[in-house]
């Protein structure tokens, strides 16, 4: 395959965390922030970008290439991601702080179905997301991002056509 057909990892990073972010100011635009499937939208297309930039390496590489190699590739897209993700999730929040306002309120109200925590529980739980709300925001979305992408990119690895050149690759 030629050079110039090849797409960069970083490319791909960018492309996938692109589309990522122009689904989540659509959903917030909608009012659907609030929903949880709208998560598991933007954990859908992410494992399936992964996977998709897995496959499109071994392409590019005419299939000549190892399990090891295309796993690295997916993770190198995933850490990338990340990364885009974490950044755009700080700038989204400090742009509008009603998002952290309507977090809060949503995390009151599961705490509130759990019988078990009395309310000076929850107003101290509350108080300590308040005050490290980044903090959890960035380590939330390192950990999933990271996780998911790990998986995602041993699935694309996994389904990723390999002819390797000798039987012992």
């Amino acid at each position: 395959m030629e050079q110039d057909k090849k797409i960069t990892t970083l490319q791909k990073g960018l492309l996938i965390s692109g589309l990522l972010i122009v689904i989540s100011v659509g959903f917030y635009v909608a009012g659907f922030q609030t929903q949880k499937w709208t998560q598991w939208i933007g954990y859908l297309i992410f494992m399936t970008g992964v996977m998709w930039a897995c496959i499109s390496y071994g392409k590019e590489n005419d299939n000549m290439i190892s399990f090891g190699n295309i796993f690295s590739h997916g993770f190198k897209v995933s850490s990338i991601i990340t990364c885009m993700m974490i950044a755009f999730s700080v700038v989204f929040v400090l742009l509008y702080p009603e998002i952290k306002e309507t977090a809060m309120d949503m995390a009151r109200q599961e705490m509130e179905k759990n019988e078990q925590m009395t309310e000076e529980q929850i107003e101290m739980a509350l108080s300590m997301t308040q005050k490290y709300f980044t903090v959890f925001m960035i380590g939330g979305a390192l950990v999933g991002y990271l996780i998911m992408g790990a998986i995602a990119s041993l699935i694309g690895a996994a389904v990723t056509k390999k002819n390797p050149s000798t039987p012992f690759e």
